[in-house]
């Protein structure tokens, strides 16, 4: 007798449940994703322990009638698709028709719907893939799913489920970030306990981000937008016969033959917000939400020499591209995609995001820095949590936010509590940003506390506030203004204070020289230019075999910036000449630092990456140093020289060059608004 046998079908049934269900937010995505394919406007999803007990969606779509709500539960019925080639330009979110059949395998379910032109609704209950009950009944128009009890039947997977408040948290997560995805639809999302989210239909992409997160969250974003058009470069062309019939083909097949264009629109984090995950980087692809490394590593390259190398932004990005550009039946839970032209959407993605942080140049905020540290935390995942009086203050004070309905910790007695208002979520450096209010009321509640709190102290018959130049009021300083400073004198020798109309400007004289020189030199080594200085010595070095392989692989590029080493026996070598400005005591602790940078990294290092990481070294240890006096002149050529630089926010190791303390900020100190 063989020993292979066909699987009963709620043992595929239960198979398939592990590929598409997860986890609980698994659920609500693929319940999510079925509502916006409908076509619904409003959407609701309420759930209760995490996910765990009940997930229930409902949504104003275009409902099923009896026929279809039946065979939607069958392994792969969908409508999205009919036949093979539609596989290659699917437009919707979902298309399997994997996700009911799989959902309903592990947990007790409940379908509602009704359909537009049908006078009575139907009514499915379904337990652990074996349905219970079919009938009709008066329904709105719409669909409501009801899922209960989640891996009931597989107490293996049920283990494997993290606490109620993580499970919740990746709920509201994606909740959040379709909302912010689909601005002109209605969502509301549910506790057993609060309203963590209600944000009605909005304008723009903006609005929702301010709805959602408040204004300034919003004020630490930059929006990014670009359009290019594709081109099918690289790709099959048709041979010269087959490209003529097509010329004389009708207009429309000539339609159909253009490749189309990208879109990408969204918002990318100032530099000083920093991450230590990429957790907070958010990618919708034709309103799909992906985990796409291609999009990643340009994000990772846009900002490269701008942050640390080992911290990551916030990052809320929609890209939009014909549907036979991208592959999105790549893995069962549609998370990953392929790109037809994946170099081209790489390159599309890095000079986009590079474009606009150069644009932008925001001054860090002196107030946000001195607390500024990465964190792992989401950047963009809102919460609940029970009322603080002034939660702000203790924010600026380094208090950590409590997480997703924390206890608390002993017993103790406690007034009555007031109603959970919305939270208030954490970026770097202790700034207290608003959420979604659910509850109007709590917020009223809020302000009033807010009114019983003096903000300024009564002068007394003292100055008033000083107002500010008509031209700045409304607009944030950026590193423009750069070129306006006066500089005052040094803190320690190390640290130079300027001043102009937007406050006092704090800069490091080293990292200010570092990316003057930094970027000097990338354009010297492309004019082939660069300075040099020989040695009145040979520096002779001892390398390890490391050392040793790193160095034979960039002995070309060493040699275009400024360098002149060759081998002085078998595992040395002499360096004859070296760039000009660095000092000859430090060329031997420069060039060992700088092959054991590279001989550490995990991935293959590309030419423009090692022509990076030569010149930030020697920008380094040609810099100005800290505890160096410097005169006025000087003080002054440096900010001049820095203003011109493409990126004068940081220096090429990721660390802040300039903070400014703006004068509202001092005028707040002060109590004088």
């Amino acid at each position: 007798m063989g020993r292979i046998h066909v699987l009963p079908e709620h043992v595929a049934n239960k198979i398939a449940a592990g590929e598409v269900v997860e986890r609980p937010a698994s659920v609500v995505k693929e319940l999510l994703e079925n509502a916006l394919d409908a076509g619904a406007t409003r959407i609701k999803i309420s759930v209760e322990a995490g996910g765990k007990k009940l997930i229930q969606i409902m949504d104003n779509g275009c409902g099923m009638v009896r026929d279809d709500a039946m065979l939607a539960f069958e392994r792969h019925a969908t409508s999205k698709i009919k036949d093979a080639e539609d596989l290659l330009s699917v437009a919707t979110l979902g298309f399997r028709g994997e996700a009911l059949p799989s959902i309903a395998s592990v947990s007790r379910l409940r379908l509602e719907t009704r359909d537009a032109q049908a006078a009575a609704g139907t009514v499915i209950e379904i337990n652990g893939g074996k349905m219970a009950r079919v009938e009709e009944a008066g329904l709105p128009e719409g669909t409501s799913i009801t899922v209960r009890d989640l891996f009931f039947n597989t107490p293996a997977r049920k283990k494997f489920l993290k606490a109620e408040s993580t499970e919740l948290s990746h709920i509201a997560s994606l909740v959040t970030h379709y909302a912010l995805a689909h601005p002109e639809k209605h969502f509301e999302l549910h506790s057993a306990t609060n309203a963590m989210l209600v944000a009605p239909p909005v304008a723009g992409y903006s609005e929702r981000v301010y709805q959602v997160f408040g204004k300034e969250t919003l004020d630490q974003l930059i929006a990014v937008a670009a359009v290019q058009p594709l081109e099918h470069v690289g790709l099959p062309q048709p041979p010269p016969w087959r490209r003529q019939e097509q010329e004389e083909d009708s207009e429309d097949i000539a339609a159909r033959a253009t490749p189309g264009e990208m879109r990408l629109h969204g918002f990318v984090s100032k530099p000083e917000i920093q991450k230590l995950n990429r957790n907070s980087i958010f990618v919708f692809v034709n309103g799909r939400l992906i985990r796409d490394r291609l999009v990643q590593h340009g994000l990772t390259e846009a900002y490269r020499n701008i942050i640390p190398p080992a911290v990551y932004p916030v990052v809320l990005l929609f890209l939009e591209l014909p549907p036979g550009e991208v592959d999105v039946n790549v893995h069962p839970s549609k998370t990953e995609v392929r790109f037809r032209q994946p170099t081209v959407m790489h390159d599309f993605v890095r000079d986009t995001v590079r474009a606009a942080l150069m644009k932008a140049r925001p001054a860090p905020q002196f107030t946000t820095e001195i607390h500024a540290h990465a964190t792992a935390s989401s950047g963009l995942t809102p919460g609940a949590r029970g009322w603080e009086p002034r939660s702000d203050l203790a924010s600026a004070s380094g208090a950590p936010a409590r997480p997703f309905y924390e206890p608390a910790s002993g017993f103790a007695l406690h007034a009555q509590a007031a109603p959970l208002v919305s939270a208030r979520f954490q970026f770097e450096g202790g700034i207290a940003v608003e959420a979604n209010a659910a509850i109007p009321v709590a917020r009223g509640m809020e302000s009033s506390f807010d009114d019983a709190i003096p903000e300024t102290i009564p002068d007394n018959g003292c100055a008033p506030a000083l107002d500010a130049p008509e031209n700045s009021r409304d607009e944030e300083p950026t590193l423009a203004a750069l070129s306006t400073l006066r500089p005052l004198g040094q803190i320690r020798n190390s640290f130079i204070l300027a001043v102009n109309e937007d406050g006092l400007w704090i800069l490091d004289q080293h990292v200010a020289h570092e990316r003057v020189l930094f970027e000097r030199i990338l354009k010297q080594r492309a004019a082939q230019r660069v300075e040099s200085q020989r040695m009145l010595m040979p520096i002779v070095l001892e390398l390890s075999p490391a050392q040793q392989a790193v160095f034979s692989e960039i002995a070309d590029e060493l040699q275009h910036n400024g360098f002149e080493a060759e081998p002085f026996g078998a595992r040395s070598v002499a360096v004859k000449v070296a760039p000009a400005g660095v000092d000859a005591a430090a060329v031997e602790h420069m060039l060992h630092e700088l092959l054991d940078q590279i001989s550490r990294e995990e991935q293959s290092l590309n030419l423009e990456k090692i022509r990076g990481r030569i010149a930030a070294s020697i920008a380094c240890h040609a810099a100005i140093k800290v505890n160096m006096p410097l005169e006025q002149n000087k003080m002054e050529w440096l900010l001049a020289e820095l203003a011109k630089t493409d990126h004068p926010m940081s220096c090429p190791h990721g660390r802040p060059v300039v903070l400014r303390y703006s004068v509202k900020d001092i005028q707040k100190a002060f109590k004088r608004i």
